[in-house]
Formats: C-alpha cells, sequence, structure tokens
C-alpha cells in the first residue's frame, strides 16, 4: 500500500498563547512494498508525523492517504490494514501471558484459523516466540517484549507497518533477530514498512529509501546510495551528523 502527504502540518499550543510547530508544511510518498527510514534528531517531529500518520493525531493542516483512503472517511479499513509498534509502548495485556494476548487480537481482527496458525508458525521459527510465549509481559526483558509485540502487530496481515525505534535499548542478538524478521515479512508479504530509529545499523541493514526531517521540515527525501553520492561518503553516520549540524547552524542564524 502507497502513502501520499500532502502539506502536512501540527501546531501545539503552550502556555501564555503561545505556539510550536511541531510539523510544518511537509509532503512527501512511500511507494507500497518499500522499507522506509523516517529519521530525525530529538525533538524533530518523527513521532507527531507517525502519529498523524497512524490516525492518533489529527493534523491541523495537509492531508493523508493511504491507498487512495484516508481517515475522515475510510479509518475503519486503514486500522484493520495498519500494525504500529512503538519501541516504548506496549499493546500487550500487561498480567497474562503473551499467548492470550495474540489470542485477543486475533478475534479482535477476526483473524482465520489457518492464518493463525501459519502467523504463530513463523514468529517461533524467526523470532523464537515459544522461549517466552506462555509468559506476561512484564515478566520479559526489553528485546523478548518487542518481539512479542511485533507478532502481535502482525498477527492479522497488515498492508502498512509503523516501526518507531523496535531496537531501543536491546541486546546485538536480538536486534539481529528483530531486523532479518522486518525484512523477512518485506519480502515475502510486501508488507510496507515504515521504520524510525536513531541506530544508523537498522537503516543500512533495512532501508532504501530515506526520509529525514528536522523542527519539522523536511531536510531529505530519497535513496540511501543517492545520499551516500550526494555526500560522497560511505559512512552514513557521519552524514547524518553533518545534516543534523546544518540544521542547528541554519536555525541559529534564523534566530
Amino acid at each position: 500500500m502507497s502513502i501520499e502527504v500532502n502539506n502536512l502540518t501540527k501546531i501545539y499550543k503552550q502556555k501564555k498563547h503561545q505556539k510550536k510547530i511541531a510539523v510544518d508544511n511537509i509532503s512527501f510518498t512511500i511507494p507500497g512494498g518499500e522499507i522506509v527510514g523516517f529519521i530525525g534528531p530529538n525533538g524533530a517531529g518523527k513521532s507527531t508525523t507517525i502519529k498523524m500518520m497512524t490516525g492518533i493525531l489529527t493534523p491541523d493542516n495537509g492531508s493523508i492517504s493511504i491507498n487512495g483512503m484516508n481517515f475522515k472517511k475510510n479509518r475503519k479499513e486503514i486500522m484493520l490494514k495498519t500494525g504500529v509498534v512503538f519501541g516504548q509502548k506496549s499493546v500487550l495485556c500487561w498480567d497474562i501471558p503473551v499467548i492470550d494476548s495474540l489470542k485477543l487480537f486475533r478475534d479482535m481482527y477476526r483473524v482465520p484459523r489457518e492464518v493463525f496458525i501459519e502467523n504463530m508458525d513463523a514468529f517461533i521459527a524467526i523470532l523464537g516466540l515459544d522461549e517466552f510465549i506462555d509468559q506476561p509481559p512484564r515478566l520479559l526483558s526489553l528485546g523478548q517484549r518487542m518481539k512479542a509485540d511485533l507478532a502481535a502487530s502482525l498477527i492479522y496481515n497488515p498492508d502498512v507497518l509503523f516501526l518507531d525505534e523496535p531496537t531501543i535499548g536491546i541486546d546485538v542478538l536480538s536486534k539481529e533477530r528483530i531486523r532479518h524478521f522486518i525484512k523477512k515479512i518485506n519480502e515475502e508479504r510486501h508488507t510496507t514498512i515504515i521504520l524510525t530509529t536513531h541506530d544508523v545499523s537498522d537503516i543500512e541493514s533495512l532501508c532504501e529509501k530515506m526520509i529525514i526531517i528536522d523542527k519539522g521540515a523536511l531536510i531529505y527525501d530519497g535513496t540511501l546510495p543517492q545520499l551516500k553520492s550526494d555526500y560522497r561518503t560511505t559512512d552514513l553516520e557521519e552524514i547524518i551528523k553533518k545534516i543534523y549540524l546544518a540544521g542547528e547552524k541554519r536555525y541559529e542564524k534564523i534566530c
């Protein structure tokens, strides 16, 4: 499923009638079936944009189209085709076994029995879900909980998956397993994946296209190879540092 964002704007009201522009009139297109890295420094507007793209927040201006549908007219249809994982917030029931949460999602989304079994087999094989499936999330490590959250977001075969820092605070081996799983889901199901992360290795391993924002404004929209070509280096971490620093200097001059 493709995603089109046009002139998206979000303004937060602060004390003493002051306003803060969190997202400033940005536009971009995400083709169906791609993994896109959506990055920016802290406070850049990434999470606000993702929340608008998932229907959690309503934009003050602009539009979001997911496969030709919008939240005003097609909220239910979009929700049935969209999966979301927020790295620091779990969708799982905290005190019941993971398997019971997954069965709850199965019933909520009316997942056919054969699809549920097929997905569970995949989650067990790739994520090692069987190692902790009978335990409640409160007893799991961060890496285990993230794997369970990924399973919950994909149990109903969504066409679009939003991943907000899915590898934050996770050990190296778990990161590799999660990256492998994300790549496999994309290849086999052609799931459109939007990934926000501060981990350069996530981007290098998974993303062909990148969108960079800073201070709510769009800084770059293009492919990873083109970005490296523009900066004449393959060191992505160094490129990102230069982009962020240029943004800071630019805004210092404006102020």
